[in-house]
């Protein structure tokens, strides 16, 4: 007894720290999933090389686990700016952020977010309507969607050479949720997510195996959110 209540305590412990609850460790081994090759994108053949991208002396990896006002994309853009500053060309810079858990919607365009209202299942408003916001805000931000003035956000920082990622295995769990509370099929919903994902962002397995990858590649670790 004590040795299988030990187990199930190791296993309790690792899911928590991957940031998985049993409801997302269900999706691997849901019926829906595991005998459909949509489930397993294309998308995801490329993830390892995808790390090849990472370039120059200084490289960062954020941790953006959840929406925090917008901290993952706004500290991307702060290591180019405050590198700049002291001397470093973009050339010379890679930052990477790896949308997560609470915040892996940011990973997707706005038709996702106005079809899915991602705005009120993530608890974002937007500022220029003060509702739950239809689109990403942090995509191609407009005047006053940052906490901070002159803010870029991923299309601008992307043309700079930041990385951006967003988590497969919280895009099904969130996919799935909010699906079911539409009444709608979670394996059509996921398709169409991973057919709307932004312009040149990275599909990854799960979010902790980018940060180890980024980490492997020479990137030291930030959390963000």
């Amino acid at each position: 007894m004590k040795k299988e209540s030990s187990n199930t305590r190791r296993n309790f412990i690792s899911a928590m720290a991957m940031g998985v609850t049993a409801s997302s460790l269900s999706i691997l081994t849901n019926p829906i999933y595991a005998n459909d090759s949509r489930f397993f994108p294309s998308q995801l053949d490329d993830a390892d090389n995808w790390f090849k991208k990472i370039k120059g002396k200084h490289r960062i990896v954020y941790d953006g686990a959840m929406p925090n006002n917008g901290l993952p994309v706004i500290w991307n853009w702060a290591y180019y700016e405050s590198n700049n500053q002291t001397g470093s060309k973009d050339k010379d810079i890679t930052a990477v952020t790896v949308f997560r858990h609470g915040a892996s919607g940011f990973g997707y365009d706005d038709t996702i977010w106005e079809k899915y209202q991602l705005g009120v299942a993530l608890k974002i408003t937007d500022p220029l309507t003060q509702k739950p916001s239809i689109r990403n805000l942090y995509y191609d931000p407009k005047p006053g969607d940052f906490p901070l003035p002159n803010v870029q956000g991923v299309k601008k920082l992307q043309e700079r050479g930041a990385l951006f990622c967003v988590c497969d295995l919280a895009t099904k769990k969130l996919s799935k949720t909010i699906a079911e509370k539409m009444n709608l099929n979670p394996a059509e919903v996921y398709t169409e997510w991973i057919n709307h994902l932004l312009p040149g962002v990275q599909l990854i397995p799960s979010g902790v195996w980018a940060l180890g990858r980024a980490q492997e590649n020479g990137c030291g670790y930030i959390y963000a959110g």
